[in-house]
């Protein structure tokens, strides 16, 4: 079996740096994987058998520069990695990124691509559905159990009430939930290992990607305005202190 499973890079969120004007600044915030795409990549890598192939796919922009983040990507069990680097997908919307995704998944063949629940900053939660709608493939999201079944795969999705079981032929997509696993940490003969696997870049035009007219378009990112923090002091515990502590409960609640 090939699985392709497929990350985002997005930037740390404890380097963002909101300024005066409510506006986020990512000059010193570094790349790292998704949280959410962290549980792809381990879930692939429980579902291989001896003689399974795992590839590791990303789309973006200059985040994919990042020789480091490479090495994490490979350390965690793919054995080689894909990366389409443009320009036009630096700040892609889903559309863009799941066209461009598509359009590698076709030249690199395979029977299962899976996805996170969602990206660590957009979360639209859409990106692995459209890639399986583009792709014209069986597309299943909210997974939270995979088991091979033959040339199949059984998955199962953790409803409000219910378990639903799904039995799927491949190719197929498939995306994640957190729920699904623990990511491992890597261990340093992994992390040394990665550095030996191969890693092909590719632009756009390799892979016949070209972005459609936008339906959407990022205008702003901006923060929302802070709220003035209250600071009031009950100095005693009255009765009428504790009635008074809990209205001041009551309206902050609600």
């Amino acid at each position: 079996m090939k699985i392709i499973t497929c990350f985002k890079l997005v930037p740390e969120e404890q380097d963002i740096v909101i300024t005066p004007e409510r506006s986020l600044n990512f000059d010193r915030a570094d790349a790292k994987i998704s949280q959410f795409d962290l549980n792809a990549i381990e879930a692939a890598t429980q579902l291989t058998a001896e003689g399974d192939e795992i590839v590791a796919l990303t789309v973006g922009g200059s985040l994919l520069q990042n020789s480091k983040v490479r090495k994490d990507v490979l350390s965690r069990g793919p054995d080689s990695l894909f990366m389409v680097q443009d320009p036009q997908l630096e700040h892609a919307l889903p559309r863009d990124t799941a066209q461009a995704l598509a359009c590698a998944a076709k030249n690199i063949k395979f029977d299962l691509m899976l996805f996170g629940e969602g990206s660590g900053d957009v979360y639209a939660q859409q990106v692995g559905l459209l890639v399986g709608e583009l792709l014209q493939l069986p597309v299943v999201n909210a997974v939270s159990n995979i088991q091979r079944n033959g040339d199949r795969i059984l998955v199962e999705r953790t409803l409000e009430d219910e378990v639903e079981v799904i039995d799927l032929p491949l190719p197929a997509v498939i995306c994640v939930t957190s729920d699904i696993n623990t990511p491992r940490i890597p261990a340093m003969k992994a992390i040394l290992g990665a550095g030996k696997k191969p890693v092909t870049p590719w632009q756009a035009s390799d892979i016949g990607w070209t972005p459609a007219s936008p339906l959407a378009e990022l205008v702003s990112l901006s923060v929302p305005p802070q709220t003035e923090r209250k600071h009031i002091i009950l100095e005693n515990d009255s009765a009428e202190a504790i009635a008074e502590l809990a209205e001041h409960l009551k309206k902050a609640l609600n």
